[in-house]
């Protein structure tokens, strides 16, 4: 029996969205020693609604866009933060400086991502994350 694994992809473009959630349905972890893991997906639009999901639902990841309506990645990391909600994130930016690796970094976030996104980069961030967590 596998192991259910649910992340939220918070980002305001439906094809990425949609891709990022193809690719992470296309991944095998068997070689972390993991056990099957399915993933379960929940994609929205805007910062706003990531922040009131994961206050309401219990999520093992955040994949965060940095630049959405409402709430930019980095002010959803913040409130996580503030209120003490314990969720891996990784931010994802067609501007993924050096600054904002080190801003996102600082907020809690476990990796800075740029776009377009690397599929073989997100596979393997995505997996360090469920390995620390396994």
């Amino acid at each position: 029996m596998g192991l259910n694994r649910r992340i939220l992809i918070a980002d305001d473009d439906p094809d990425m969205r949609e891709g990022v959630a193809d690719l992470l349905g296309h991944m095998r972890l068997s070689d972390l020693r993991l056990g099957d893991l399915n993933f379960d997906i929940c994609s929205v639009e805007t910062g706003d609604e990531a922040l009131v999901h994961l206050r309401r639902d219990r999520f093992d990841l955040a994949l965060l866009d940095h630049h959405m309506p409402g709430r930019t990645g980095l002010e959803v990391l913040a409130a996580l933060r503030d209120e003490t909600l314990r969720v891996p994130c990784i931010v994802i930016s067609g501007e993924a400086t050096e600054a904002l690796r080190k801003m996102a970094l600082n907020q809690g976030a476990l990796a800075v991502l740029g776009k377009p996104v690397d599929p073989g980069l997100l596979r393997a961030q995505v997996a360090r994350v469920f390995a620390l967590a396994g």
